[in-house]
């Protein structure tokens, strides 16, 4: 066994990258906060990992997918645009296929997550709105966690900062215009912590959420959780793009396209919110439930 900066070898061949181990911790962990919401609120916390596995392929699938349609500006000065993507799709190395290689979106994932979710829902005949409540509530948990596989990876960091806490990137892991060690030179040249940014902020939400769940849960409409936690990390994200160093444009354009994404989330998540104001809320919806069935 061969420890290197970024992963274990195992038989002199077989490569473990800390990014993966570091993720499917992160989403270990979401999982069974996401189980123990359950069981509080009544359900079987079983359905959270049959969930699980059914979101894992399509998160990985739209992940690398959506990170090939929005290739960051870095993979573009290199000639890797959609097109390189996917007329290599299979090379091994740095293709569209290669997502050993890096290169996974956050937003590709939890679309592909929520996808394959809702499918296992439908299958299951589970109310959709109350499971995806849940799901809100510890999806900001595994993010917060997931992005420490950035700092392992030097990437998502932000700008050049004189901050206390601003942390070194390795000469290979710059992105222009910091790739020059003479007008950045490693040695005193520091970045704004992107990922610890999200990551507390992330956090931060995932108390919110947390909070409001536990003491006014039945106050909420079904959903209501899974709106609030859309439109918190859309703004969360919209926000930090700004300090960003590695921006993706949306193809053919000089428009970030996270924070074109992350606006459009905010203001559907927010739209559906308010219309959803005249709606009976849970505790409503329960006390109509358990009148029916006490009828029939």
């Amino acid at each position: 066994m061969e420890f290197q900066a970024e992963y274990i070898v195992l038989f002199d061949r077989l490569q473990i990258r800390y990014y993966g181990i570091i993720i499917v911790i992160a989403m270990i962990i979401a999982a069974t906060v996401a189980a123990r919401l359950a069981k509080r609120d009544g359900r079987d916390p079983d359905h959270i990992w049959g969930a699980l596995t059914w979101a894992i392929i399509p998160a990985i699938v739209l992940a690398r997918l959506w990170f090939v349609i929005f290739p960051p500006a870095s993979s573009v000065e290199q000639g890797m645009d959609t097109a390189w993507y996917l007329q290599n799709f299979f090379n091994t190395t740095n293709g569209a296929i290669a997502i050993w290689s890096g290169g996974l979106s956050i937003f590709g994932a939890v679309l592909g997550g929520f996808l394959g979710a809702y499918i296992y829902m439908r299958r299951n005949k589970l109310p959709i709105p109350a499971w995806l409540d849940i799901a809100g509530i510890a999806l900001p948990l595994g993010q917060a966690i997931g992005r420490i596989a950035n700092f392992v990876n030097q990437e998502l960091y932000g700008a050049v900062t004189t901050l206390p806490w601003g942390i070194n990137i390795d000469a290979e892991h710059r992105v222009s215009p910091y790739k020059s060690l003479v007008d950045y030179p490693t040695s005193t040249t520091r970045f704004h912590p992107l990922f610890l940014y999200e990551a507390l902020l992330n956090i931060a939400l995932f108390v919110v959420l947390l909070n409001l769940f536990s003491r006014r849960r039945k106050q909420f409409r079904y959903g209501d959780f899974f709106l609030i936690y859309l439109m918190g990390y859309s703004l969360i994200r919209f926000m930090l793009e700004f300090l960003r160093a590695e921006i993706a444009f949306i193809p053919g354009t000089t428009i970030n396209s996270s924070q074109v994404t992350t606006a459009i989330i905010f203001v559907i998540a927010l739209a559906v919110f308010i219309l959803r104001r005249n709606q009976p809320t849970a505790a409503q919806v329960d006390a109509a439930q358990k009148a029916q069935t006490s009828v029939q």
